[in-house]
């Protein structure tokens, strides 16, 4: 196996420098695509690859939750969160208003487009590859496009200078990352772990989504992220990516995911790893491993 990380290139992407802040001292290796990142880490060319999951402002990367939800097993076994800080980069010597075609990726466009439209409305923004490339394409002078909407270390990395800086709609957005592996033993739990799985359902009908929360509120676990995604066979067919407050090796969590392994057609273990806030999980009364024990033993005494 490789002794590497991969993470969705090129250099100076967000991912990178999320990637650089955990702290592993590997030989980093950039992929053009969340799909090329995560088939690296299943084809064994690196031990893991650091992928962008959820963005507070756009939601869910459906390329990464996707690619998760199906094929070879793949497990989560960290996460990252990152602030994110956009600027508008250009060639040397380009001014604010000479800025007419703009390249970046399309959830950084999607949190700057106020700030564009106020400040730039007669330029056109093209949302392609990842913002460290639009850098890439900007850095070119025979480039039709004259701005990019990227981080600071892709700009430096491309040499492109500021005409704004903060440019973002939002202050407050993050993006979180996880670095996945090839399947294995779950670390012990931290005290502030996440669950995460994919649910299909056996059939489209009336309280399916139901059935499915219910395993997890009748043992009082709280659910961080639910989204629905296409099976992509017709139209109308869903499954659901669940991340949940807990730990597999917590007897909560293994009634809910034994519930959902009974009742679903396919149920996908994702991992069980630190949450990076490391915000602690409150346990119910009646849903500690010691309440499950205690009613084991209350049962067992009246079986015999």
């Amino acid at each position: 196996m490789g002794r590497m990380l991969g993470y969705f290139g090129p250099p100076g992407t967000f991912t990178h420098q999320a990637l650089l802040s955990l702290s592993f001292d590997e030989v980093t290796q950039p992929f053009p695509s969340v799909g090329a990142t995560l088939d690296a880490v299943r084809q064994g060319d690196v031990r893991a690859g650091l992928v962008p999951i959820e963005n507070s402002v756009e939601g869910g990367v459906s390329a990464t939750i996707d690619n998760l939800a199906s094929g070879q097993p793949l497990q989560i076994m960290a996460e990252v969160l990152l602030p994110v800080s956009f600027g508008l980069y250009v060639r040397p010597g380009t001014r604010l208003e000479d800025v007419t075609g703009i390249i970046t990726h399309s959830h950084a466009a999607a949190q700057v487009r106020g700030w564009i439209a106020e400040n730039l409305p007669n330029a056109s923004i093209t949302e392609q590859g990842s913002t460290a490339a639009g850098a890439a394409e900007v850095s070119n002078p025979e480039s039709s496009f004259n701005g990019a909407v990227c981080a600071a270390v892709a700009a430096q990395l491309y040499g492109l200078v500021p005409v704004a800086t903060e440019i973002g709609d939002n202050s407050e957005a993050v993006t979180r990352f996880v670095l996945v592996s090839k399947p294995f033993a779950p670390d012990p739990p931290s005290g502030y772990d996440k669950t995460s799985v994919v649910v299909h359902h056996r059939s489209d009908h009336p309280g399916a989504l139901m059935e499915t929360l219910q395993q997890f509120a009748l043992r009082g676990i709280n659910l961080c992220r639910i989204e629905s995604r296409p099976e992509k066979d017709k139209m109308g067919n869903y499954y659901f990516s669940i991340d949940a407050e807990g730990h597999i090796q917590e007897r909560r969590l293994q009634e809910a995911i034994m519930g959902l392994h009974r009742t679903c057609r396919e149920l996908t273990f994702l991992g069980s790893y630190p949450r990076a806030d490391k915000v602690p999980q409150a346990v119910e009364q009646g849903t500690t491993d010691a309440d499950f024990t205690e009613a084991n033993t209350w049962l067992g005494g009246i079986l015999r």
